[in-house]
């Protein structure tokens, strides 16, 4: 009996230590789950906002035979034009106040080793972005596969002349109004005139018609490109860069008769920041809406891939196997560290160049990622994010390559090694100091077109589906820009490590205590931040 009893009270027992260890798990699954939705909350919402957006949109656009014209579909995508607008409204102020604050609180040595760094790293980055396209579209050959005259031509040519392009971007860095400069760029409009020959000088073939009356050729019209300059209502973001940039350095020499100014940039840039991450949690929203609006404005979704799907692929194979591999392998060989994880901390940040299509709308949220979640140092991405954002973009060179030898295909066009080079050093330069807006890319292609002697109005082969294309070169621009800094930052950490030691800036936020009426002095406020 008493066995039988003590049999009983270890059943019990080990009922009641499984029933615990049951709970113990539940309860821990349950920690870990809620833990993890409250550091990566964001990430959720927006990975939830995106593929909701993709799947109403094509819903609605496959799946019904709703029609929506153009007035209808700003009305969908107004929420998103919102968040875009929000974003561009701090564009300009956050560019200025970093740029300034980060080369101010850098050293004569320390801002030429970031500089050069930088410069490195980019122009690398570039260089293999080309060169990975122009292999994979002589590889693939989208172009051979398809003639001009079987692709629909959409949308209308921008007519471009490289040299005025060039001098139109100096003029842009240095701008005679910086005020101006917030909302005005210089632009130069090749406008096509016909030319019409006086009656007196027309020299034609002679014709005789079948009643002998003899009668003269009238000659075709010649058509003339005249080049006309003006101001456009766009931000001049690269003549602000430039003036920042010399406005900072300045700053850092002038010592403690620049400490005032340096303080209202340093208070500027951390303003700014509050406002983005204020704004950022409206993202979901935004790009839930303009995603949907992006899709029911698509014309043929089939017709387009059945066209130039090869070509299509072609560039988003190059484009992902650039993002996916090349970029993160440079980084883990100068880190030696996961780029994947370090990615997923400027997630919101990608999945926002998606949806924007524009790196300069991104660059608030990529700052605020790259500072928040990595912890990179605000020197850093103060100084490489708004030079990166204006002047170097992977994606785009790699797709202007792409884009103009398969137009040489499809023209038929003997690829020789000269040719094949003009492409890539061409696409490089084109490249730079594009500006960072839906578009733009297509801009610079008609120079690379012009470089090789190609048509420009042969882009529009290619327009009807460059607004998709556009959004993966753009998360491939950001991606390559917050990689860019992980690394700047992780090679001058020590550099970095050393300033901070001898000036006493730890590179936190500086000690607050309101209860005891502590307010930091301006040469701390100015230190700290």
């Amino acid at each position: 009996m008493k066995d039988t009893d003590a049999t009983i009270v270890d059943l019990a027992d080990t009922q009641a230590m499984s029933d615990t260890s049951s709970e113990r798990r539940r309860t821990s699954w349950r920690t870990c789950c809620v833990g993890f939705l409250r550091r990566n909350l964001l990430v959720v919402l927006l990975l939830l906002s995106l593929l909701l957006g993709l799947g109403v949109g094509f819903f609605i656009k496959l799946g019904t035979d709703l029609t929506f014209t153009s007035k209808d579909i700003s009305y969908i995508s107004f929420p998103g034009t919102l968040f875009l607008n929000m974003l561009e409204m701090v564009i300009i102020p956050l560019v200025v106040s970093s740029l300034v604050s980060g080369m101010a609180s850098l050293d004569k040595r320390l801002s030429g080793i970031l500089g050069l760094k930088a410069l490195v790293y980019y122009v690398c980055t570039t260089v293999i972005a080309v060169t990975l396209g122009i292999v994979m579209v002589m590889l693939i050959q989208p172009g051979n596969r398809q003639e001009s005259t079987n692709i629909d031509r959409s949308g209308n040519t921008e007519y471009v002349n490289t040299v005025d392009s060039i001098l139109d971007l100096l003029r842009n860095m240095f701008p005679p109004n910086v005020v101006e400069a917030c909302f005005r760029s210089y632009k130069t409009v090749q406008t096509p005139v016909i030319m019409v020959q006086n009656q007196s000088e027309m020299i034609g073939v002679t014709m005789t018609t079948e009643e002998g009356v003899t009668m003269g050729t009238t000659p075709e019209p010649e058509i003339m490109l005249v080049s006309t300059g003006g101001y456009q209502y766009r931000s001049n973001l690269l003549g602000l860069v430039v003036f920042s940039f010399a406005l900072g350095i300045t700053l850092g020499r002038m010592g403690p008769e620049g400490e005032p100014l340096r303080a209202f940039a340093n208070s500027m840039m951390e303003v700014i920041m509050w406002l983005v991450r204020y704004i950022i949690w409206i993202s979901p929203i935004g790009i839930f809406f303009l995603i949907i609006g992006k899709i029911l404005d698509m014309k043929d979704w089939m017709t387009v891939f059945s066209q130039i799907g090869l070509y299509s692929a072609t560039v988003i194979s190059s484009l992902l196997i650039h993002g996916l591999i090349i970029l993160p392998l440079i980084f883990v060989i100068f880190t030696r560290k996961n780029p994947f994880v370090f990615i997923k901390g400027v997630t919101p940040a990608l999945m926002t160049a998606f949806a924007t299509a524009s790196s300069s709308a991104t660059l608030p949220l990529t700052i605020d990622c790259l500072e928040q979640s990595n912890g990179i140092d605000k020197r850093v991405t103060r100084f490489m994010l708004p030079v990166g954002t204006t002047l170097i973009r992977d994606g785009t060179a790699l797709y202007e390559a792409v884009a103009a030898i398969f137009i040489a295909q499809v023209n038929n066009l003997e690829m020789d090694v000269a040719t094949v080079l003009t492409v890539s050093v061409t696409a490089t330069l084109a490249s730079i100091g594009a500006a960072g807006v839906p578009q733009a890319g297509l801009v610079t292609l008609v120079i690379v077109l012009n470089a090789v002697g190609l048509p420009a109005e042969d882009v529009t082969l290619i327009i009807i589906i460059d607004w998709f294309l556009e959004r993966i070169r753009t998360t491939v621009n950001v991606a390559s820009h917050s990689l860019g800094a992980g690394i700047v930052h992780h090679r001058s950490r020590e550099r970095l490590a050393t300033i901070d030691r001898l000036h006493g800036n730890d590179n936190m936020a500086f000690p607050t205590n309101p209860a005891m009426g502590y307010q930091p002095t301006l040469t701390e406020f100015n230190t700290k931040l």
